[in-house]
């Protein structure tokens, strides 16, 4: 049996020595023929708390992505051709988790380096900041604010020249954590998807519970008055009583509104016989959207974040699927939304973005979450905890 040969370049790696502050590979650098667009830059911000932070553009044919391997392997933000996915937040730096206090503000430190179109949740905890069984925890767990290692950039050499990049995020503390999350992000130059591929390994001898959420945040251009979401689902419920007001108009998207605190929805999604839940937000005239698909198996719920304030504020939807929802972990146990991870065992995590940029692909994309909703989704005016 034949295999695909590759390309294989190490940005960052401890075992190796290897820790590079710059580099710059074209198609032809690679092994590839010059006229195939894939180029690979690696550079280290400067200034003010991005210092130190490192930032990785990789382009495959018509998309462009910015990984942050300091920020466990997040992506800033993503363009296929002229549009942009991602979102503008308040917080303009990539900031270097050195200058994140994840337990200022009563655990919200988290929020001031938070402005991923990708942003990782867990994978000890994830979820509102609080008290559970005698141990604070921060908003969201510890992952996102911890560089990885074992940077590495994979290049195959034969069509479809598929291309991707992996690092190696630690999770460890002496007599709690041995976790290692190992991730994979790929893509290719024909097609619009990006895919990421998150493998936690349990490496302790003992089980231990774990939570996930993909907080995954798009704004403007896609975001706007107008935009609709659409998901297959059985039920939809508000996160708390404020989101009750919104419940009706829980997928339709509003103009930039002063004073709109963020409204959070629960969704039991449904899958399609792959094992995938799918998730379409789209713009006012549907020549734009941003489809997230996942697999349910292992991440069963989904968090629909409205955050429609200002675009001063950050204007933004997040599209949220995960183990748990958005509670504190004390709040799901009872959900049955605190999975557990055996000791010696992995779970794996597969989550994937359309880029979508013309009517015939958003329209294929809509009719597959609509033939999925085979009866109609249940609105429930309860929040599933009572906070």
């Amino acid at each position: 049996m034949s295999t695909t040969s590759e390309f294989r370049f190490t940005f960052t790696s401890h075992a190796q020595h290897t820790d590079l502050s710059s580099a710059h590979l074209t198609a032809e650098d690679m092994g590839l023929p010059a006229d195939i667009n894939i180029e690979c830059k690696l550079q280290t911000l400067r200034g003010g708390k991005q210092q130190g932070s490192k930032l990785i553009t990789l382009t495959v044919g018509d998309k462009t992505l910015r990984v942050v391997p300091t920020r466990a392997m997040a992506i800033l933000d993503a363009t296929r051709g002229e549009l942009r996915y991602g979102w503008d937040s308040p917080v303009k730096e990539v900031v270097h988790p050195s200058f994140i206090n994840q337990e200022a503000s009563g655990g919200l430190g988290w929020l001031d380096g938070f402005n991923e179109m990708v942003a990782r949740c867990g994978y000890q905890w994830a979820g509102h900041p609080g008290e559970d069984n005698g141990e604070m925890l921060t908003l969201h767990g510890r992952i996102q604010n911890t560089p990885a290692d074992d940077v590495v950039l994979i290049v195959e050499q034969e069509p479809p020249y598929r291309v991707t990049l992996k690092g190696r995020v630690d999770e460890k503390r002496f007599k709690f954590t041995n976790f290692e999350v190992h991730t994979e992000l790929s893509l290719t130059p024909d097609e619009p998807y990006i895919h990421i591929k998150d493998t936690l390994h349990n490496l302790s001898n003992y089980d231990n519970t774990y939570q996930a959420i993909y907080h995954n945040n798009f704004g403007s251009p896609i975001l706007e008055q107008g935009a609709t979401l659409h998901v297959a689902g059985t039920q939809v419920s508000p996160f708390n009583e404020y989101a009750i007001q919104g419940l009706h108009e829980w997928d339709q998207m509003p103009a930039p509104t002063e004073g709109f605190d963020e409204m959070v929805f629960n969704v039991l999604a449904l899958e399609d016989e792959d094992g995938m839940s799918h998730a379409l937000m789209k713009n006012a005239t549907g020549d734009a959207a941003i489809e997230v698909s996942w697999s349910n198996s292992t991440l069963p719920v989904l968090t629909i974040w409205k955050n429609t304030d200002t675009v001063e504020q950050g204007y933004v939807v997040g599209i949220e699927p995960g183990t748990s929802f958005a509670y504190n972990r004390k709040h799901q146990r009872d959900l049955g939304l605190v999975p557990t991870i055996k000791g010696k065992s992995s779970k794996t995590f597969h989550v994937r973005f359309g880029l979508l940029t013309d009517n015939e692909a958003i329209d294929a994309s809509q009719a597959k979450i609509e033939a999925i909703q085979r009866t109609p989704m249940l609105l429930s005016n309860n929040p599933l905890v009572q906070l």
